[in-house]
């Protein structure tokens, strides 16, 4: 299982390395299929739509189009999630959640997994150093990502 998690981690880097190329901020994300399929992906273009709402995950699952339920999908992202993308998960019942990394931002994870959500955490390099870099180049950027902004 974890070859397929880490292949379904690599659509959503894919997408943060693009978020970064384009001047955003390098947080990307998969919603998958009960058999697999990507069903959407997208990028946290909150810089490039100068849009507060258009995180990594809500990305992904608006591309994703309606579904009839979301309990067998997964929610891959290479960032732990933010309380905005966690509250998602919870609320459209989305039964596992893939992350690339918690060690930058420890998100939403351990709430979601207190109300039954699945979570695997990877700790993958990649995304680890993506987001440690950005960071340290763009510290004002990312506390505005995170709520924290002076």
């Amino acid at each position: 299982m974890e070859g397929e998690h880490r292949r379904w981690l690599e659509v959503a880097a894919a997408e943060a390395r693009a978020g970064a190329v384009e001047g955003g901020i390098p947080i990307g994300a998969a919603l998958i299929g009960a058999d697999g399929s990507v069903l959407g992906r997208g990028r946290n273009r909150r810089v490039q739509d100068d849009d507060p709402s258009v995180h990594g995950e809500t990305a992904a699952f608006r591309a994703a189009g309606r579904q009839r339920g979301y309990a067998d999908t997964t929610m891959v992202t290479t960032l732990s999630p933010c309380w905005y993308c966690s509250g998602l998960v919870r609320q459209f019942g989305i039964g596992t959640v893939v992350i690339g990394e918690a060690r930058n931002f420890h998100g939403g994870h351990d709430w979601l997994a207190e109300h039954g959500v699945r979570i695997v955490l990877l700790d993958d390099p990649e995304c680890a150093r993506m987001m440690s870099e950005f960071i340290t180049a763009h510290p004002r950027l990312w506390h505005e990502d995170i709520g924290e902004a002076d």
